[in-house]
């Protein structure tokens, strides 16, 4: 599907910091609010260059790069191929790395990767493939990296080079310590460049400890340089990239020194920047109601004081003098920004009936609503907002859980053995349950795709769980729907493109309810991206159906899960939760018991989700506290998402 771009940015070199804004900046770099977005001007730029190189009548010659942030970046490219007429046959690739010891037909092999995003889909020509060799004996390395090196050289060197960035700031597998002179070689991993990949190789101890990388010297000797950023996760790395001192701790600043490289940048993963996080640090703001509570927020979380403390002089110290001439004293603007984040605070997520409602988040009419609470995967709804989820139930409105996902590929064959073994002893004769258990226990690899009757056990013990949670916080049976969005059902981590059968359930399920409130999981933190699937499949599904009378009616509240939250400036209906609520919540997640103890996609946060959880909705009621608001036990914060 071809991806329009409606605000069209070029993503061409400039050189950084030529603008007041930008002075903190040394490397260029282009922010977009979708990824979708980007990644077609990156494909529309690679794409100039083969044809231009084709005109030519010369190689061109790619620097390809893997992970999740180059996948749109290759659909666009065969998308051009097959509709666009664009031709490979005068492109010659060299991927940046590749695990070892890995085997080429391995699922988490980058060369299946690459073959199966690009390469099988475009009339390249197969010589003119490379992939780091995984499967290269161990005494061959040495001389193998200095012929790929080689082979780079006698193609031309790469006229493009394309990269993504690690949490550590690698680039390729050149981890922490790299040297900048460094070539092709064989490395080891860095602890938490494993920990990241442990999801798709369902644990740590299955993620190799070794790969074969370029060298930041190979990098660095590309034309042309483009690296991709996506997601909150990145943001850091990305500051420290972008605005920090050349470092081998983080190698990615070694790129501060080419002389044609640019950053392409999502909103999530550009938020940490000086421009970006604190425009008023380094150029006169436009100053808006939203920005002038995140300034006030910013200053108070700084100095560590309540936002009634802070005085004429903490602003004018700061760099907000400008903001004070345009809202007069302190005392003013404190008084108005504490007023503004007090009202976002309600124990009636519903709305509170027969009450004013001109200051609080949600509306009294009706008094009684009907509610659909969407959850990613069969536990994000208690695990993300199981107070509020209680207290709309506990208020007497109609709520509707709608788990969009069976979320069966998170269950471990451990789990599930334990179940097909109880149900033989229910059912010995069963031939279905001995399938199952003699499948399990004869499965040897990790990248084995489950066969469809070990899935549905699975999928079966993930709602049950569900139904178990939901019964206990009162909810009856038939308001909690399964709709097992079709994306997902693929037996693998990857997980299909949305498609139109998935907007389809989503539209129809909506309509079918016609709610008053949607909350919907808004954390693209998410380290296997379904979250992300999920909410586009109801920002479509919502932009069809908002010429609906009922939807005139509809808010839609995004809560996050358990790896971000809100920014209190962000916020716009805070729930506090008793110190009983918070452990009614923890119970509520108890249920999920596949999910505990060893959960498979719990991201780079060692603590199970009901520890991290509490420990975050604690941190947001800390956080309202040290602005000067009432303390409270915990708090679970949401952002309204507008579609009209």
């Amino acid at each position: 599907m071809k991806v329009k771009i409606r605000d069209y940015k070029s993503i061409s070199h400039s050189k950084a910091g030529k603008f007041e804004e930008s002075r903190c900046e040394k490397i260029h770099n282009v922010i977009f609010d979708s990824s979708s977005e980007a990644s077609t001007l990156v494909a529309q730029e690679i794409a100039a260059l083969i044809r231009e190189k084709e005109a030519l009548n010369v190689p061109c010659v790619l620097g390809l790069a893997t992970g999740s942030s180059p996948i749109k970046v290759y659909e666009e490219l065969v998308r051009m191929y097959k509709e666009e007429g664009l031709s490979f046959a005068n492109v010659i690739t060299f991927n940046l790395d590749e695990y070892y010891p890995m085997d080429k037909s391995n699922i988490q092999s980058y060369y299946y990767f690459m073959h199966e995003h690009l390469f099988d889909h475009v009339d390249i020509l197969p010589e003119n493939i490379n992939v780091p060799n995984g499967t290269i004996n161990n005494k061959d390395t040495y001389q193998y990296c200095i012929d790929y090196e080689m082979k780079i050289k006698e193609a031309g060197g790469l006229d493009f080079q394309l990269l993504g960035i690690g949490r550590t700031g690698h680039v390729g597998f050149n981890e922490p310590g790299s040297h900048l002179n460094s070539a092709t070689r064989i490395i080891t991993l860095d602890h938490i460049t494993r920990v990241d990949a442990a999801p798709s190789f369902f644990g740590i101890d299955n993620v190799p400890r070794k790969a074969i990388t370029m060298g930041i010297g190979t990098v660095l000797s590309a034309k042309r340089i483009v690296l991709l950023a996506w997601g909150a996760n990145k943001g850091s790395i990305v500051k420290e990239t972008i605005e920090g001192s050349v470092s081998a701790y983080v190698p990615a600043t070694y790129l501060q020194s080419h002389n044609n490289t640019t950053f392409v940048l999502d909103e999530e993963a550009s938020a940490a920047l000086t421009r970006v996080k604190t425009p008023w640090l380094v150029t006169s703001c436009f100053w808006t109601e939203p920005l002038k509570l995140k300034a006030v927020v910013w200053l108070s979380e700084l100095l560590n004081k309540p936002f009634l403390k802070l005085t004429d002089k903490d602003y004018n110290d700061n760099g907000m003098s400008g903001l004070l001439t345009e809202e007069g004293t302190a005392y003013d603007l404190n008084i108005k920004m504490f007023n503004k984040l007090q009202h976002t605070i309600t124990g009636w997520p519903g709305g509170k009936p027969n009450a004013d409602d001109t200051n609080r988040p949600e509306r009294a009419n009706p008094a009684k609503k009907r509610v659909i609470i969407f959850s990613p995967h069969p536990d994000d709804d208690v695990i993300s907002m199981g107070g509020t989820f209680d207290r709309l139930v506990e208020q007497g409105h109609e709520v509707h859980i709608a788990y969009q996902t069976s979320g069966n590929i998170a269950v471990s064959d451990e789990e599930a053995l334990k179940f097909a073994e109880i149900s033989k002893d229910i059912n010995s004769d069963s031939k279905a349950v001995n399938t199952i258990i003699d499948f399990i226990k004869n499965k040897k690899d990790n990248d084995v795709i489950d066969s469809l009757e070990v899935r549905k056990l699975k999928g079966s013990i993930r709602r049950s769980e569900s139904l178990a949670a939901t019964r206990y916080l009162g909810l009856p049976d038939d308001r909690v729907h399964f709709l097992n969005l079709p994306f997902y059902e693929t037996g693998t981590i990857k997980k299909g493109n949305i498609s139109q059968t998935d907007i389809g359930i989503m539209h129809n399920f909506i309509d079918d309810i016609k709610p008053h409130q949607i909350y919907a999981a808004g954390d693209l933190a998410d380290p296997h991206g379904t979250h992300k699937v999920c909410l586009d499949a109801l920002f479509i599904a919502l932009e069809d159906l908002k010429v609906k009378s009922y939807m005139d009616d509809c808010w839609v509240w995004l809560y996050r899960g358990a790896w971000h939250e809100w920014e209190s400036y962000e916020i716009e209906m805070a729930v506090p939760m008793s110190p009983d609520q918070v452990l009614k919540k923890r119970h509520a997640i108890f249920y999920h018991q596949s999910q505990k103890d060893g959960v498979m996609f719990q991201g780079g946060d060692s603590r199970e989700f009901w520890v991290r959880v509490e420990d975050r909705n604690r941190l947001t009621a800390k956080k309202y506290n040290d602005l000067g608001l009432a303390d409270y036990a915990a708090i679970e914060a949401f952002k309204r998402y507008h579609f009209k």
